[in-house]
C-alpha cells in the first residue's frame, strides 16, 4: 500500500506539473497496452513533447493520464507516436514489425480481433481503425474516460469527464434515436443527468462512485440496445456497498475495478458480455 500510495503521488505531482507548463491543456485518460517500467519509459517518451504534451502511463491499470495543449494537437497525434513506438492502444495497433523487436519482457498480450492498416517498416502515420457512428457513441465514450478516472481514484478528473459527458448527453437528438433507443432514453435520461450532475459537483472520488452505480445501471440499459462496434463488458464488484455489490461496463475483459482502484483493482468479475 505505501508503494501504492507513492505512485499516486508521483502520478499526481507528474499531473500538476504538465498542466502548469502546457498551455491550452486538456487531460485524457487512455489505455495503452504494455507490461513494466521499460514500457512506461518508452510510452512517455515518444508520447511526451515539449510544451505540448506530456504522457503518464500506469504499469498496473496500463492507463495513460495525458495532457495536451488542444491547440497544438490531439490524442490522435500522440496515440500514433505511441503505436509507432510499440505499442497497441485503445485507437492504434503497433506496425508488426516494431512489436517483434520489443524486449521479451515487453511483448504484452496483444488483441487480434482489432484491425488497423499500416505501412511499411518506416512508416510515419498509422491509420485510423473503425469508427463509431451511433449518436450515442460520444455518450458511451465519456462514460468509458469518467469510469478510467474512477481506476485510478482521480477525483478531479472524474469531474472534468462527468461535465465532457453531461455536455454529450445534452447534444443528443431524440429524432435521430431508433425507437428501442427512445424508448429507454426517456426512461434513463433523468436519472443519467442527475447522477452526472452530482459526479460533476464534487471532486471526492467516494461520492463519485455512489453515483457511479446508478449511472452505470442506466447506461448499461442504452448500450443493450445500441449496436456497438465492439465488445462491451459488464463487470461485477461484489464487495462494494456493504456487500450488495456494483456493476459498471468496461471495454476490455480484464477487471480493473472503479469503486476501490489500486486498493482492490481487480477485484470482480465479468458477467455479461455485450457484442
Amino acid at each position: 500500500m505505501k508503494k501504492t500510495g507513492l505512485t499516486f503521488m508521483a502520478l499526481l505531482l507528474s499531473f500538476i506539473i504538465s498542466h502548469a507548463q502546457i498551455k491550452n491543456a486538456k487531460t485524457d485518460t487512455l489505455k495503452v497496452s504494455g507490461n513494466c517500467d521499460m514500457c512506461k519509459n518508452t510510452i512517455e517518451k515518444s508520447g511526451n513533447k515539449k510544451k505540448t504534451s506530456k504522457v503518464v502511463w500506469n504499469t498496473d491499470t496500463k492507463l495513460a493520464i495525458v495532457t495536451y495543449d488542444t491547440k497544438k494537437t490531439n490524442t490522435d497525434a500522440i496515440l500514433k507516436r505511441i503505436a509507432l513506438s510499440g505499442y497497441d492502444n485503445e485507437k492504434y495497433l503497433a506496425p508488426d514489425n516494431v512489436y517483434a523487436s520489443l524486449h521479451g519482457c515487453c511483448k504484452y498480450e496483444r488483441k487480434q480481433s482489432k484491425t488497423v492498416k499500416s505501412e511499411a517498416k518506416n512508416q510515419t502515420e498509422v491509420n485510423a481503425g473503425t469508427q463509431v457512428t451511433n449518436q450515442l457513441a460520444k455518450v458511451f465514450s465519456n462514460y468509458f474516460s469518467l469510469k478510467d478516472a474512477l481506476v485510478i481514484t482521480d477525483g478531479n478528473l472524474a469531474s472534468q469527464k462527468a461535465s465532457e459527458l453531461v455536455k454529450s448527453i445534452n447534444e443528443i437528438k431524440m429524432d435521430k434515436l431508433t425507437t428501442e433507443e427512445h424508448n429507454v432514453w426517456m426512461k434513463v435520461m433523468k436519472d443519467l443527468v442527475f447522477d452526472v450532475a452530482h459526479i460533476n459537483e464534487t471532486k471526492e472520488a467516494s461520492h463519485q462512485r455512489d453515483h457511479f452505480v446508478t449511472l452505470s445501471k442506466n447506461i448499461y440499459e442504452l448500450i443493450k440496445v445500441s449496436k456497438q462496434p465492439d465488445t462491451i463488458y459488464y463487470q461485477h464488484c461484489p464487495m462494494y456497498n456493504d456487500g450488495k455489490g456494483a456493476n459498471w461496463l468496461s471495454k476490455e475483459s480484464a477487471i480493473k475495478n472503479p469503486y476501490y482502484g489500486s486498493q482492490m483493482l481487480s477485484c470482480g468479475k465479468t458477467v455479461e458480455t455485450i457484442k
